[in-house]
């Protein structure tokens, strides 16, 4: 059975996020959405929350999965015996961020492949962060988050 982690840090998870977990689940046995921790990162939504709100958006899907974790991405992986990572890029910057984390990858763990998607034209400009900032500017992010989210997320962030 071929496993493949999908890390981030999911806060909130968006229709770009949820795009790749349809796609990885399509070419994967099991996708274990990993939400993990970034030192770089201030959430906004709790460990929690973030994992209520992707177990509702991925719901639909059989054999997809969703777990935590508070170290390296890598060493899950190798705890738990999974030899690949799907990441998404949507510009340049992200390919060279997603390249560095792949050669240290390679380091830690002999062997681990990453695999890269990218994302339609239609959720290629999606962050995140952007959701935060249109929802403190009281937009609309019905068309950028899962459906099911948009009234938690407009609570959380107001």
């Amino acid at each position: 059975m071929q496993k493949v982690v999908y890390p981030g840090t999911f806060d909130p998870i968006t229709n770009g996020h949820l795009e790749l977990v349809e796609r990885a689940a399509k070419l994967f046995d099991e996708v274990i959405i990993l939400i993990s921790y970034n030192i770089t990162k201030n959430t906004w939504f709790t460990l929690e929350e973030r994992l209520n709100q992707i177990s509702q958006a991925v719901a639909h899907l059989k054999n997809v999965k969703v777990d935590t974790y508070d170290g390296l991405v890598v060493k899950y992986c190798e705890e738990k015996g999974i030899s690949t990572i799907v990441r998404g890029i949507r510009n340049y910057s992200d390919y060279e961020n997603e390249k560095a984390l792949f050669f240290y990858n390679q380091e830690i763990m002999k062997g681990i492949e990453t695999v890269i998607l990218m994302p339609s034209q239609n959720n290629q400009f999606i962050s995140s962060s952007a959701i935060k900032e249109l929802v403190k500017f009281n937009s609309d992010i019905s068309k950028y988050v899962p459906k099911l989210i948009v009234d938690e997320i407009n609570k959380k962030l107001k």
